[in-house]
């Protein structure tokens, strides 16, 4: 079954300033949706909205054409990574995974080369990679319908950010994924469409050249992606 989100005319203000003017954005499984844009133009702020943990002025969610007010209250429709870690530190790594998984997926998600040695340790003893990378795949791993993913590349290993791109394309396999993050050039790997936060809108990318055309990336950075 393919599913369909919707957030649809998002209105946000902090204060006197607008972040996001009439915002739409859709996602159906089988995306991997990449937020571009500088810092401060709203990616965050609409993941967050998209999720339900921050208000906006105005905003309409849907999820296969139900209304939803705070997605995250309901069972199977979105995770959210968000850009400070989420888990207990007094908890070992394998509490965490039977809290999110249950007991019966501990073996099959803890038989990774990450992983494997870490079973053990608390969530405090792990380094900040290693316990970004347990968030995602423990997000990915959920049964839900749609990731919405805020840094996630943030402070991870070139080898890691490998692993973690490649959990990502399949996943996207049965979710619909959103992501945004610093590094472009991981974003542009793995996102098969691209929207761009410019003056408190989104322009829909259809060519990666247009970020040129935009501002976004220089012609010389152009040169160096895939």
């Amino acid at each position: 079954m393919q599913n369909l989100l919707e957030i649809d005319s998002v209105i946000k203000s902090f204060n006197t300033r607008q972040v996001l003017t009439d915002v739409y954005l859709s996602c159906k499984t089988g995306d991997i949706i990449g937020l571009l844009g500088r810092n401060g133009t709203g990616k965050s702020t609409l993941l967050k909205i998209l999720f339900g943990t921050l208000s906006a002025d105005s905003k309409f969610i849907r999820i296969n054409s139900k209304l939803y007010n705070r997605p995250y209250k309901s069972t199977k429709e979105v995770s959210y990574l968000p850009q400070d870690p989420f888990l207990p530190k007094q908890l070992s790594v394998i509490k965490s995974i039977q809290l999110f998984l249950g007991r019966a997926n501990v073996l099959s998600f803890i038989d990774d080369p990450i992983l494997e040695n870490l079973r053990n340790n608390k969530i405090s003893q792990l380094s900040g990679g290693e316990l970004r990378y347990l968030e995602i795949k423990l997000l990915l791993n959920l049964d839900n319908n749609f990731v919405l993913l805020d840094e996630p590349f943030n402070g991870i290993s070139p080898l890691l950010a490998e692993s973690v791109k490649q959990q990502i394309i399949a996943s996207s396999k049965t979710k619909g994924i959103i992501l945004t993050d610093h590094d472009y050039r991981n974003v542009l790997d793995i996102a098969n469409r691209f929207c761009l936060f410019f003056d408190g809108g989104i322009k829909q990318i259809t060519d990666k050249r247009e970020l040129v055309q935009w501002g976004y990336i220089s012609e010389a950075n152009m040169q160096k992606i895939k």
